[in-house]
């Protein structure tokens, strides 16, 4: 028999047992099958990958076929004597469930199962907090725990009905005092204040990097999708780099940039992006800060779907969903976006049908070049065939266009060299910037390339 934990609650914890997840606990799984369309299967595919990825060895699986949950406790009165009855043939520690459980819920699961209870929301805020590496990221998820924990406190009988004054404290010292549970209250509360202050620091630092990569005048090209979609791989194979990649549910929870070569010497930064996810807690939305600013500010979305999941095209509309109501707000104009459908390699017939896109393969590198070739199209679509001038001074900053073949200098004269360029929009305001003056015949004849 293994020893359990037998330590007692920590002052933040007063949702069970245990509100955290501890490594090696195993577990048993519950979902409910409303008749919406989603499988069985596919139910326990997607919650049985989040608790692996937390560590967490899963025993057994329960579903209830029921159009809404109970109220109480989530699903029926025979289903938790089942549960109960699993857990303790199994001897398992935790039961998690695939949706968010209100406080009742969980209060009375636990006092019926006898054993700690976790919800899908605490489940994906554990792998965030075990997997986040930046200090921005690590106060976000902190913080959303926090949030999340608060209107779930509860007392936990006389021992937490402790009495400020007491009996023997003498005059003027004898009084209702706090209880424990309003102690833990104002320790939360506190904590999250300056957990908000530390966040607004780390946010104007994050601003400051953004102003630095806007000044280099490079598009910016930003990898989303769901999460094990395959972004990381992709990003490896346009930008050449060794970028972190592992096959499970959040392997990437820190936004990553890298410059990648389009061809003809034109140059984008890729950012890499933290995947989304069904059912993303509302609370952990602010830890994706710095992805959701990478792609409000992207010259291009790539929409990376896992072509080989049965729920491709559930994945790929979850994605969309976030985008429009986590992302971007009202009218706010929305970059073009590109879909890749990954994983072709694995793809015996090829991609679904009902799926649209560009099919490729970011591990074996098929139709990357197509994917390269249509990206450089979209963010370079406005380049213009230009006549300027640009003084001696700057003609270091005319090196990336002539090594590509993409300008050349005319003739030189007393203010500078005479060149005739295709650039983009972009390219044009960093030579403007360093001095580039249009000559008198302006836009060539062919303007659009």
């Amino acid at each position: 028999m293994r020893k359990r934990r037998t330590d007692g609650p920590l002052p933040e914890d007063r949702l069970g047992t245990r509100a955290r997840i501890y490594g090696m606990e195993r577990a048993v799984l519950v979902g409910i099958v409303d008749g919406s369309g989603r499988e069985e299967e596919n139910i326990f595919r997607e919650l049985e990958s989040l608790a692996e990825t937390a560590g967490i060895p899963v025993l057994a699986s329960l579903t209830q076929h029921r159009k809404r949950p109970d109220p109480a406790t989530f699903i029926g009165r025979g289903k938790v004597e089942e549960a109960k009855a699993a857990m303790q043939e199994l001897d398992a520690d935790v039961i998690i469930f695939d949706d968010e459980l209100t406080p009742a819920q969980a209060r009375n699961l636990e006092e019926a199962l006898g054993r700690k209870v976790i919800d899908r929301t605490q489940l994906i805020m554990d792998i965030f907090a075990q997997r986040a590496a930046t200090k921005e990221a690590k106060l976000q998820v902190e913080l959303a725990q926090l949030r999340y924990l608060l209107p779930r406190l509860r007392g936990w009988g006389m021992a937490l009905t402790r009495i400020g004054g007491g009996t023997s404290g003498g005059v003027g010292t004898r009084g209702p005092g706090e209880t424990q549970l309003e102690l833990d209250r104002n320790k939360i509360n506190q904590r999250i204040h300056g957990l908000e202050r530390r966040l607004a620091k780390a946010m104007a630092e994050r601003h400051e990097r953004r102003k630095r990569r806007t000044k280099s005048n490079l598009p910016q090209i930003a990898l989303v999708g769901y999460t094990n979609s395959g972004k990381s791989t992709l990003l490896n194979r346009l930008c050449e780099d060794n970028t972190f990649v592992e096959d499970r549910l959040f392997a990437t929870l820190d936004t990553k940039v890298r410059r990648g070569n389009l061809g003809d010497g034109r140059v984008a930064l890729f950012v890499d992006t933290v995947g989304f996810i069904r059912d993303l807690p509302h609370d952990l939305v602010p830890a994706f800060a710095a992805t959701l600013e990478a792609v409000r500010y992207a010259d291009l979305l790539l929409h990376v779907v896992d072509a080989t999941k049965p729920t491709a095209d559930v994945d790929q509309q979850t994605v969309l969903t976030i985008l429009e109501e986590e992302v971007f707000r009202g009218t706010e104009v929305r970059p073009p976006m590109l879909v890749a459908l990954n994983k072709l390699d694995l793809c015996c017939d090829g991609p679904p049908l009902s799926l649209e896109g560009l099919p490729i393969s970011a591990k074996e590198g098929t139709n990357v070049d197509r994917l390269l070739a249509e990206i450089g199209a979209i963010v370079y679509q406005q380049e213009r065939r230009l006549n300027f001038t640009l003084p001696f001074r700057s003609l270091h900053a005319l090196r990336p266009l002539t090594a590509s073949g993409r300008a050349r200098i005319v003739r030189y004269g007393e203010d500078g060299a005479y060149v005739e360029a295709s650039i983009s929009e972009s390219e044009w305001r960093r030579l403007h910037k360093a001095g580039a003056c249009l000559s008198a015949a302006g836009v060539s004849r062919n303007e659009e390339l």
